[in-house]
């Protein structure tokens, strides 16, 4: 409604001047009554009064205005305003219509021309009246197309800045579900190794009746123990949150220290032997990490719901390096319940690492096998390290 006003007041605006311009004088004097020229006006006036609604309605009104006002007149108001239905059709009409109305214009300015300089037998009158009728039909054309073009190439830049954002947003979203997949990893990897070592032994010195003072001090100190080390691998891991670019890098947990989890899980009452075959060598942070924390993953799979005892083999091989855990199947019930997280977050942790992931039973035992590529070349060798125990 709101345009419709604005195109109203600007078509009752303008048929006010041209009125005041016809009784000026401004129109050719062909004995025709003065009030006869106002028909054409209002012609091309209400094509001014539908130029965005109907555009090519508008330019139909103004052609047969101007077609009445030069066999009347002319009169200068007339042709001013065909001007502005001329710009409306070829802005505002189809794409296509405006490239068919610059071919017409440009023909009938040189037709124009050409007729007026034969009828009157004076070529200049050809220029004159070509550059005229260029200045009626084709300017306002070639400058609704050039606008046109502006307004096309406007609208796609925004489509495409909407696109780029709707993008950048999907990105965002992507980056903050997979920094929020790695940290529930992480904390799960974390807390539930040493949670589970301390549920057990807790669960195992409130059921039994039997022991003595020094075999409840040792399950109390193992349980302290499993808490303070939870508790500062839980600060490791918010101060590599809190890191930022220039400061040193937080302690991250290594596959070096496969002996630390096994010992851990001895203390907690489980048997584990270790085994470390190849020469050992440096790791890069990303497989370093990833085959730590299969390694504690595994160790506490076994811990709720694996026999005893269980094997561990960490193998070194050129390119690559292997982390198995065995350990028989236990056909009673799971000291602790479990989500089913544990299996999926090691194959996550051995793909994005680009290595691949084994676990299930086979045969009378649990396996879990993860082989992690390493780049030949990485870091200093160090000693090779085997340990039956």
């Amino acid at each position: 409604m709101r345009g419709m006003k604005r195109e109203a007041s600007w078509a009752g605006l303008v048929f006010v001047v041209g009125l005041l311009l016809i009784v000026g004088g401004a129109y050719t004097h062909r004995g025709v009554p003065m009030g006869w020229l106002v028909v054409p006006l209002a012609f091309v006036c209400s094509g001014v009064l539908v130029r965005q609604r109907a555009p090519l309605v508008g330019l139909g009104l103004g052609v047969v205005g101007i077609g009445v006002d030069l066999f009347l007149g002319p009169s200068l108001p007339t042709v001013l305003i065909f001007t502005d239905n001329v710009y409306a059709g070829a802005l505002y009409g189809p794409a296509w219509f405006s490239r068919w109305l610059l071919g017409i214009a440009t023909v009938l300015a040189v037709l124009a021309g050409a007729v007026t300089g034969v009828v009157a037998r004076d070529w200049r009158l050809l220029a004159v009246i070509g550059v005229q009728a260029g200045l009626v039909l084709v300017t306002p054309v070639t400058t609704a197309m050039v606008l046109r073009q502006q307004r096309d190439q406007a609208l796609a830049e925004r489509a495409r800045a909407e696109q780029v954002a709707r993008l950048a947003e999907l990105d965002r979203q992507a980056a903050i579900a997979t920094e929020r997949t790695r940290m529930a990893r992480e904390l799960h990897d974390m807390i539930a190794n040493h949670f589970s070592a301390i549920a057990i032994q807790s669960t195992g010195a409130l059921s039994r009746t039997d022991l003595d003072a020094a075999a409840v001090r040792k399950i109390m100190e193992s349980v302290r123990e499993n808490s303070l080390e939870g508790l500062a691998e839980m600060r490791a891991m918010i101060g590599l949150l809190r890191q930022e670019g220039d400061e040193p890098e937080a302690t991250r947990p290594r596959l070096a220290d496969a002996e630390s989890l096994v010992e851990r899980s001895r203390r907690a009452g489980m048997p584990a032997d270790l085994r470390v075959e190849g020469e050992a060598r440096e790791l890069s942070p990303a497989v370093d990490l990833a085959g730590y924390r299969i390694l504690q993953e595994a160790l506490t799979n076994a811990l709720k719901h694996g026999g005893r005892p269980v094997a561990v083999e960490v193998v070194y091989e050129p390119g690559q390096v292997t982390v198995a855990v065995d350990n028989p199947v236990d056909e009673r019930t799971a000291r602790l319940p479990g989500t089913g997280a544990g299996i999926v977050g090691m194959r996550e942790r051995a793909a994005l690492v680009g290595g691949s992931f084994e676990g299930g039973a086979d045969g009378g035992s649990w396996r879990v096998r993860a082989t992690l590529p390493t780049p030949n070349g990485y870091g200093e060798r160090v000693h090779e390290r085997v340990d039956g125990k």
